[in-house]
């Protein structure tokens, strides 16, 4: 609750900050270009189609929105203003970045990216369609480059032509890249609808499983499951867009080959839940009771998000 009433503050302050230009200024840019020019300088995982999916809303929305899709591994976090500290208080980690990332304006030493940004294919693309609506070059961040030692030219002589041999075919004229171009996402009204978390009682009478899934994320809609692109997930988190599956199983008390079995069940009902979560724009984690539990997982698929819980049965 604090997390949202920190994103509406947010998106008040946006509000306020752009409806008044500055008198002999040209008229405000348009939100959408300036949320495609502000993402262009974070690294995404998706080529930044999240990004352009969302860029029509508020930035508050797009940073709530598609903050699973940052590459997280090179971007860091500073609540250089303060302001963030009450959203995250009693909140997961993540909710702390997700509020620093909202702010209507950029404060220096917030974000802090590592190694240089490659401007994702999605919104590279969107830039350039914007651009050739309005009839002028896009200019957008450019990566950074390195000065090339200069080398003297070489005197090249001109080959002479020769005569096309009779047993060799013509090789045809390429016709265009290997790939179909990609252009801005869009998300129709079904595909939102079909996206929209479904609150549903939790499935099965496992109190302990339960306990564990309403109040470790913790739980938006707690004592209820959520159903996302028809897939059932344990829990979806407070504040972000994370869904999460919960497993509290006594897993070190299996033998070898109980254990082996498990995991094989599990990465099955993973590999289906952890696509219905990317189709729709969320991010998935995976909660465990113990660490054994967490580590066979990874031996078998070291690309997944695993907590441990400490859940007790």
């Amino acid at each position: 609750m604090r997390f949202r009433a920190c994103i509406a503050l947010l998106l008040f302050v946006s509000a306020c900050a752009t409806s008044a230009p500055s008198p002999g200024k040209p008229s405000a840019q348009d939100p959408r270009h300036a949320n495609l020019q502000r993402a262009a300088t974070l690294p995404w995982t998706d080529g930044g189609r999240c990004a352009v999916r969302e860029a029509s809303e508020p930035w508050p929305v797009l940073a709530e929105r598609c903050f699973h899709a940052l590459d997280h591994d090179r971007i860091e976090f500073h609540d250089t203003t303060g302001r963030c500290a009450v959203a995250s208080a009693g909140a997961a980690a993540v909710g702390l970045g997700v509020c620093v990332l909202a702010a209507p304006e950029i404060v220096v030493g917030a974000v802090i990216v590592a190694g240089v940004v490659v401007v994702g294919f999605a919104i590279t693309e969107a830039l350039d369609t914007y651009a050739e609506k309005r009839g002028r070059p896009q200019v957008r961040p450019a990566p950074e480059t390195r000065p090339v030692p200069e080398v003297k030219p070489v005197p090249v002589t001109k080959p002479t032509p020769q005569k096309p041999s009779s047993n060799k075919r013509p090789k045809p004229e390429p016709t265009g890249p290997d790939f179909p171009p990609i252009g801005p996402v869009e998300i129709t009204e079904r595909d939102r609808r079909w996206c929209e978390p479904i609150p549903e009682p939790h499935a099965g009478e496992d109190d302990a499983h339960n306990k564990c899934a309403d109040q470790f994320p913790p739980n938006r809609y707690p004592g209820m499951d959520v159903l996302v692109g028809g897939v059932r997930f344990d829990a979806l988190q407070v504040g972000v867009r994370v869904l999460w599956e919960i497993k509290t199983h006594r897993f070190d008390t299996y033998p070898d080959f109980i254990r082996s079995r498990e995991i094989e069940k599990e990465l099955e009902q993973i590999e289906k839940e952890r696509d219905a979560a990317a189709a729709c724009g969320y991010g998935y984690v995976i909660g465990v009771s113990t660490q054994a539990h967490k580590d066979a997982l990874l031996r078998a698929d070291r690309f997944l998000n695993i907590v441990v819980t400490g859940c007790k049965r």
